[in-house]
């Protein structure tokens, strides 16, 4: 059966192009900075999230430890793998729902693995570029990704790397170096490395990741998060506090030595201090984050369950994070302006939802 989603009653159901094409990272962050952020800012205030992330499928050929997504609290009661989720013209229809109800700036596309979903989201995209939405889809590459993608300025590849190839290959099988490397030329892709204590334990190990991510003609930037536990969680993976400043000095030498390593100041610097709990996190609260029924809400952002937020390593948290921080003509920080212009337009929201 068709997913229908109902448009607001007093917009029109049709989501207007923008009109002009994607543009080069240099002038897109200029427009983050003014007009985009204008854009945001009006949304919130009219009760709405800028962001969306969806989970796109519940299906995943690998089973990587750690994985956020499938673990039992992520969802809450439902576990991902049994939630209903949609394929072919339901899952295009259902998106495109969504788009026009929600009308984001920014969508994320997750899993799941969206490569399972590579032939609907080959009419998604395009169409997602032609209303000039940025558009990320963060991937194992464990398929080829579609030449045609290649063409698509909107769209941003994130591969997901963990480590280097031995760590990896036997984290992400079949996913493994040799095979992702073939999936993904042609492309211009961000490498993702998700940093956990195995790697911080071992001397100069996120160096040589650097050095072979930087050689890589098919690698445009390379990002480094941290891990980021559940609470009860004492896996392997999970980070001291001496791991984490050990590994936060590290990376604070990468950008000079690493031309491709994207890692500002203003980051690291959300890293050393995370927000203390989701109603602090700017990015938990400026994105809806769908899973892959297209309607189940992933709480409290996009990790579920109960992150550590003291812990926190998402690098969207610790970008907005930083950006929160700054005060406006040096008095009032922007995190305050952000929850105040919240609070009025979820007011709104209720007000007109009693109306209606």
């Amino acid at each position: 059966m068709p997913l229908l989603v109902r448009n607001d009653p007093d917009e029109p159901f049709d989501y207007e192009p923008t009109g002009a094409p994607c543009s080069s990272d240099v002038a897109k962050r200029a427009t983050l900075t003014k007009s985009a952020i204008l854009t945001a800012w009006g949304r919130i205030i009219r009760g709405r999230k800028p962001l969306l992330s969806i989970e796109i499928t519940k299906e995943c050929p690998l089973q990587c430890p750690g994985c956020y997504a499938y673990e039992p609290e992520h969802l809450g009661e439902t576990p991902l793998r049994q939630l209903s989720d949609y394929r072919g013209s339901q899952l295009v229809d259902g998106v495109m729902a969504l788009v026009r109800r929600h009308r984001p700036l920014h969508i994320s596309i997750v899993g799941g693995e969206p490569l399972v979903r590579y032939r609907e989201l080959s009419e998604l995209l395009p169409e997602l570029e032609r209303m000039g939405i940025e558009v990320q889809l963060v991937t194992s590459a464990v398929r080829p990704i579609p030449a045609e993608w290649a063409s698509l300025r909107c769209l941003h590849l994130v591969v997901s790397v963990d480590g280097l190839a031995p760590e990896h290959d036997l984290r992400r099988a079949p996913a493994t170096y040799s095979r992702i490397l073939q999936n993904m030329r042609g492309h211009q892709v961000i490498v993702h490395c998700t940093i956990t204590r195995q790697q911080v334990l071992r001397p100069g190990y996120l160096a040589e990741f650097a050095t072979f991510w930087s050689e890589r003609p098919e690698a445009r930037k390379i990002w480094f998060s941290l891990f980021t536990p559940q609470t009860g969680n004492e896996s392997a993976e999970r980070l001291t506090n001496d791991d984490r400043a050990r590994a936060l000095a590290e990376l604070a030498t990468f950008p000079k030595r690493f031309p491709k390593v994207h890692l500002s100041k203003q980051v690291l610097d959300g890293y050393r201090r995370p927000p203390a709990s989701p109603a602090e996190c700017i990015f938990a609260q400026t994105t809806l984050c769908l899973s892959a029924d297209l309607a189940t809400r992933i709480t409290p952002c996009q990790f579920g369950g109960q992150p550590v937020c003291t812990e926190c390593g998402c690098v969207a948290s610790a970008g907005l994070a930083a950006i929160g921080r700054y005060k406006l003509a040096g008095l009032i920080p922007v995190s305050k302006i952000f929850s105040l212009s919240r609070g009025f337009g979820t007011l709104l929201t209720r007000q007109g939802e009693h109306q209606v």
